[in-house]
C-alpha cells in the first residue's frame, strides 16, 4: 500500500550535486519588501518559505544556504515583518515570508503583514513552490490551514516541510505524520511528498536543495 503524502526520497547523485552547487554559489540579501509595489521584477523563478512564528524558518534557511546569519533567527515571535528577498545565483529568488500566527506586535501591524502575505501569495506569477513549514512536535494547526487554503485558491503548489524532527521520538513521529497526511489530503495544491528536516542535524537539507534546484 502506498501512503498518501510519502516522505520525500533522498535525491540521486546528479540532483544532489545540482542542489549543492546552487547553494554553494552566491546568495545575497536583496531587499525587504513592505508593499506589493516594492517587489523586485518577476524575471526569474522563485520559491518562498512560510510558517508560524518560531517554527524554525530562519534556522532552516540558514542551514540550507550554509550561512549562519543570512536569515536572522530571533527568540521573539513575529520579528520578520517584511517579505525578505534573497538572490540564489542569477536564476532564482529565495523568499522568506513574515511569520504568521502569533506575533508580538500591535494588531494593526499584524493585519498589515497578513494582508501583504495574501496579496503576495495570490499575485506572484513566478512563484513556483511554497514550502510551508510545520513544527514536527505540534503538527498542522488551524492557522497553517488558513495559509494552505490561500495557496489552494491561488493555485500555488506548496510542499509541507516538517521542522525540528530531531526533537520528536520515533514512536511519536508516526502520530504526527498521520495528522499531517490527514490535513493535507483536503488541500488540492499540496505537493504529494512531505519533507522531514532538522536544521541542527542537517537532516533533509540536501533533499530540499535538490528539490529547489530541480524546479523549472
Amino acid at each position: 500500500m502506498t501512503l498518501p503524502f510519502p516522505i520525500a526520497p533522498d535525491p540521486d547523485e546528479m540532483m544532489a550535486e545540482k542542489g549543492r552547487k546552487l547553494f554553494a554559489g552566491p546568495i545575497d540579501f536583496l531587499k525587504g519588501v513592505v508593499a506589493m509595489s516594492g517587489l523586485p521584477p518577476a524575471d526569474r523563478l522563485e520559491v518562498c518559505f512560510a510558517g508560524r512564528s518560531n517554527v524554525g524558518k530562519s534556522s532552516l534557511i540558514n542551514a540550507l544556504t550554509g550561512r549562519k546569519a543570512l536569515a536572522r533567527a530571533s527568540n521573539t515571535p513575529g520579528r520578520t515583518q517584511e517579505i525578505n528577498y534573497f538572490t540564489l545565483g542569477e536564476e532564482r529568488y529565495l523568499v522568506d515570508l513574515p511569520g504568521y500566527g502569533y506575533a508580538n506586535a500591535p494588531l494593526a501591524k499584524v493585519e498589515q503583514w497578513q494582508r501583504l502575505l495574501k496579496q503576495y501569495l495570490s499575485g506572484r506569477q513566478t512563484l513556483r513552490r511554497a514550502f510551508v513549514l510545520i513544527d514536527a512536535r505540534h503538527g498542522i494547526k488551524a492557522v497553517d490551514e488558513e495559509i494552505m487554503s490561500l495557496l489552494d485558491s491561488a493555485a500555488v503548489t506548496f510542499q509541507c516541510v516538517l521542522t525540528k524532527t530531531d526533537k520528536v521520538k520515533a514512536k511519536d513521529r508516526e502520530a504526527v505524520l498521520k495528522q499531517v497526511r490527514g490535513k493535507l489530503s483536503s488541500h488540492p495544491a499540496a505537493f504529494p511528498e512531505i519533507l522531514l528536516t532538522s536544521s541542527e542535524k542537517g537532516d533533509g537539507i540536501a533533499t530540499l536543495r535538490a528539490i529547489i534546484a530541480g524546479l523549472d
